[in-house]
């Protein structure tokens, strides 16, 4: 049978996924450049790809005015509600405010534990299918089962049996909104404790249940994938696969007895997450709607106007990453958080101004996590049979899972 045209041997990746992911937005770039209108059924959207003019338009804006586009607020209801993702104005605020003091430093640390003992669990079927014979593992499924264990036992105290229901069924209304609408993307957050945090405001009932809808999706969905696309690039490249373990090994010692403060001493382990976040970022588009008249330069963006801003083709852009920008380069980070980018508005791994991902740190924490424990127990390779196809799906994701051949180390 015929391969499709985006399928490719793990043998040939060179991370350009724009053209695939996207290539009616990768087409019309060359013909209209960054910053054009393009139409979304009977819906206007001003696309762009400008970090400079992104910048002027944003500076001009507080979080608070900033809107989401209509059709996705339709769209995206039977998800995620509206909730913070999609709450505006004063309602925003509102959300915001009392959802912040989840993410503090002592917070964050409590959810530490239920990421180590589910990451175990998965670390312990891993040897069961190893020692069955069977080295062939797909990453992605496990990797995304688990992140949803720890979001289930995290906003809702649920495990086992009625977290995975939770989690199918999100899973399952994820791809069918997804086939309404194949453009549609959205933000991730995460919360720890949702429900209690949010019972002790005084939030409503169906305000509740939506922000338990959009913490549970996005609380699995930015994590596993983050994850998944890093085991995909430390299986191309097994030399910093190997400096990871090494400074796992300089920095956290025994990792049985995991001390969680040694972790943000994992400074290799930051760059790589953000290259991975800068070459496959999980949210490949971020949507706004202008709730007043703003002006840039000599272009005025009218009250309502819908705004489509392509994450995807700004971290692949060869004028703000220079002439390597779809290479796995760990030195853009060393030094400078937004990776040597000739702008910092052209890194939004997690969209950008006061509405960016209020759960980020929590992000990083259960990152550092699961790879440690992982890259001390296992070694991997890309397995023959995979097929490397990234494709958007509200987030961005490989396809057709990532099958690797897994060993003890």
């Amino acid at each position: 049978m015929k391969r499709n045209s985006s399928f490719s041997s793990s043998f040939d990746i060179t991370h350009n996924i724009h053209s695939i992911t996207s290539p009616y937005y990768y087409s019309w770039q060359k013909y209209f450049g960054k910053v054009f209108i393009y139409w979304l059924g009977t819906e206007s959207f001003l696309y762009i790809v400008d970090p400079g003019f992104l910048k002027i338009m944003s500076s001009k804006v507080l979080a608070k005015k900033w809107g989401k586009p209509s059709v996705f607020r339709k769209d995206r209801e039977p998800m995620v509600g509206n909730g913070l993702v999609m709450a505006e104005g004063t309602a925003w605020v509102h959300h915001r405010h009392v959802i912040a003091p989840t993410f503090t430093p002592l917070n964050l640390k409590t959810m530490a534990s239920m990421m180590v003992y589910s990451t175990r669990k998965m670390i312990k079927r891993w040897d069961t299918q190893i020692n069955s014979g069977n080295l062939e593992i797909d990453v992605e499924n496990e990797i995304v089962a688990t992140a949803g264990e720890i979001i289930a036992k995290a906003s809702f105290g649920m495990g086992g049996e009625n977290g995975k229901l939770v989690f199918n069924q999100l899973r399952t209304l994820q791809m069918i909104l997804f086939k309404t609408n194949e453009y549609v993307g959205v933000p991730f957050e995460k919360l720890f404790n949702l429900k209690k945090t949010l019972e002790a405001k005084k939030i409503g009932e169906e305000e509740l249940l939506d922000e338990c809808k959009t913490f549970f999706f996005g609380g699995y969905e930015t994590t596993s994938l983050s994850i998944t696309w890093t085991l995909l690039l430390l299986a191309l490249h097994q030399d910093w696969k190997n400096q990871l373990r090494d400074e796992i090994k300089q920095v956290i010692g025994n990792v049985e007895e995991l001390d969680i403060n040694l972790l943000a001493n994992l400074k290799k382990m930051k760059w790589v997450m953000s290259e991975a976040l800068r070459l496959y970022p999980p949210s490949p588009n971020v949507q706004r709607q202008t709730m007043e008249d703003i002006q840039v330069n000599n272009l005025k963006v009218p009250k309502g106007t819908n705004i489509w801003i392509d994450v995807v083709a700004m971290h692949h852009d060869v004028t703000i990453w220079g002439i390597n920008a779809n290479k796995f380069k760990l030195e853009r980070f060393m030094n400078d958080v937004n990776g040597k980018s000739n702008n910092k508005m052209g890194y939004l791994p997690f969209g950008f101004g006061g509405r960016a991902c209020v759960g980020r740190n929590l992000t990083f924490m259960e990152y550092k996590i699961v790879l440690t424990l992982l890259l001390s127990k296992f070694n991997f390779k890309i397995s023959p049979s995979y097929h490397y196809s990234p494709t958007i799906m509200l987030s961005l994701r490989p396809n057709h899972g990532l099958p690797l051949i897994v060993r003890p180390f």
